[in-house]
Formats: C-alpha cells, sequence, structure tokens
C-alpha cells in the first residue's frame, strides 16, 4: 500500500500513499519512517542477518534523504520504493538457513564507501582552500 498500491493508467509506474502523504506537510515525513521502523523491528525479531538488516536501513535513509525536498522528494518517493524492497528483503531472508546474497554486502559496502568519499571530499577541498589562502597571505606564489 505504502509504495506500490496504484498505478499510473498506460503505464507500468506504480505508487503508493507515500508520496500522496508526502504532499501533506509534516504527516508524510512522519507517515514513512513509522512503517520503516515497524518492518525494521518485525526483520529484527525474524532475526534477519545483520548485512541484511544494514542493507535496510540504507534504503530507507535514502528514502528518507531523497523525500526532505517538497514536490521533488514526492517525486523520488515514486521512484525510490524502499519499503517495498525492505519487505522483500524480509520475506527473502526471514526463513531460517537462508543466507545474505553476495549483493547483499556489495550494496552496503558501496554505500558506505559512498558515505566515506562524500565526507572526504569536502574536508580534502577546504584543506586546499585554506593551503592556498594561506600561501597568498603570505605572499608565496602558487607556481
Amino acid at each position: 500500500m505504502f509504495d506500490s498500491a496504484f498505478r499510473i493508467p498506460g503505464t507500468r509506474v506504480r505508487f503508493g500513499l507515500d508520496p500522496i502523504l508526502g504532499l501533506v506537510p509534516g504527516i508524510g515525513d512522519l507517515a514513512s519512517p513509522a512503517l520503516t521502523l515497524l518492518i525494521l523491528l518485525h526483520a529484527a525479531r525474524a532475526r534477519v542477518p545483520k548485512i541484511v538488516l544494514a542493507r535496510m536501513v540504507i534504503n530507507s535513509g535514502i528514502d528518507a534523504i531523497g523525500g526532505v525536498l517538497p514536490i521533488i522528494g514526492d517525486a523520488f518517493d515514486v521512484v525510490w520504493k524502499a519499503n517495498d524492497w525492505n519487505l522483500a528483503l524480509l520475506e527473502r531472508h526471514a526463513t531460517p538457513g537462508r543466507p545474505p546474497t553476495s549483493g547483499d554486502y556489495l550494496f552496503v559496502i558501496l554505500c558506505v564507501i559512498a558515505v566515506v568519499v562524500t565526507a572526504i571530499v569536502p574536508l580534502l577541498a577546504a584543506a586546499a582552500l585554506f593551503y592556498w589562502a594561506g600561501r597568498e597571505l603570505r605572499g608565496v606564489p602558487l607556481v
């Protein structure tokens, strides 16, 4: 219901209550995380592997970050179906003895790398800027 309840006629595009509720300030911002939390709690109780739980949290985090901007975030919610994907992961891994796939590990590793790079690049840019500004203040040519 939350991600794929309705279909745009004549297309294969599906959407749910998430982008609709997102149009109402405050309600949409709280509804999606509440549902996500319930899915994650159920997954933890079902003893889903920790790497799969991490993937589910990352799916939800991307959904939350993408949904922040008004209107654009609601369009993002039509495309990024974190709750559908998290439910599929829960159903696939809630069965005892079903190990996580290499794709689960790869997804989490790539997201961690993306976060680290996103954090490091601004720091390197700031360091280069301070270095350049310091050289300019001392009158040392850059070349």
